[in-house]
């Protein structure tokens, strides 16, 4: 898995956003995201984090209709003014909520391991959040 921060992403030729965290497999093993000559992310990768705040409707509108578009396989937006997080799996086209199991940890599907405590993340207890990776 590599992980970019705040990096550009060149999705197709009409759409461009910049993520807060872009999840993605390496070219030579699978993956479908790409450096271009200019140092920008091209492609779609499997999972994006959108943290926001004001943007909050155009995340979950408009960004997400061109994720599903694109297939990116997992889509989480972290809306800071409601203290929410949406985690959307792509499911036959479609993106559904992830539910949390039963201690209200939400799983990844696409990258074994990666394990959201989603109480201790909105209430930024890091230790928790961690100990929930282990």
């Amino acid at each position: 898995m590599q992980a970019s921060y705040n990096a550009t992403l060149l999705l197709d030729t009409e759409n461009s956003f910049q993520p807060d965290v872009t999840l993605c497999t390496p070219p030579r093993k699978g993956g479908r995201v790409w450096l271009n000559k200019a140092g920008y992310l091209c492609g779609s990768p499997e999972f994006v984090v959108e943290i926001a705040s004001s943007t909050a409707s155009i995340d979950l509108r408009d960004k997400l209709r061109v994720y599903r578009r694109l297939e990116v396989a997992e889509y989480l937006v972290w809306r800071t003014e409601d203290a929410e997080m949406d985690w959307f799996i792509l499911e036959e086209g479609q993106y559904v909520k992830l539910k949390a199991d039963r201690h209200g940890r939400q799983r990844s599907r696409i990258f074994p391991g990666l394990v959201l405590d989603v109480a201790a993340a909105l209430a930024g207890d890091k230790k928790k959040v961690l100990a929930a990776l282990r």
